[in-house]
């Protein structure tokens, strides 16, 4: 079939919407992962644990709740366990602390769109550990 989406782009497009639901007025982010069949184990956004509830002003200061978020991938990987997922698809890219998860999981590819400045290291561990990541336009 002529226009029909890869399965990494399947599940990018999965983590885009998953995004939307994130509060985060900085970085909305989102993840979804692939078992070894394609098959759908999860998707996931950053934000805080679910039921807490804060105030408008929390949100305001980056730096002082950022101690406090949930990343998107922190999220996805407590759906299931490891050895399970074949890919996991991030709209941003895994901080080093992240992608040591992803690595504890034993996740053998990551598909992501844009690169996270902030921490630079997360590339550095995937590389360690053998993990093959491949950057996806937004579409």
């Amino acid at each position: 079939m002529k226009n029909r989406r890869s399965w990494p782009e399947h599940a990018i497009a999965l983590a885009l919407e998953a995004s939307k639901r994130s509060e985060d007025p900085f970085n909305k982010v989102g993840a979804c992962a692939l078992g070894y069949d394609n098959r759908v184990l999860g998707v996931a956004y950053n934000g805080l644990a679910s039921g807490k509830n804060v105030t408008k002003v929390f949100w305001k200061d980056r730096n002082r709740r950022r101690p406090y978020m949930i990343h998107a991938e922190q999220n996805l990987l407590s759906l299931f366990g490891r050895n399970q997922a074949r890919l996991i698809a991030v709209t941003l890219f895994p901080c080093s602390y992240c992608a040591r998860l992803i690595s504890t999981w034993n996740i053998p590819e990551v598909y992501y769109i844009d690169d996270y400045t902030h921490d630079t290291e997360g590339k550095n561990v995937l590389d360690f550990y053998g993990i093959k990541y491949h950057k996806i336009s937004r579409k």
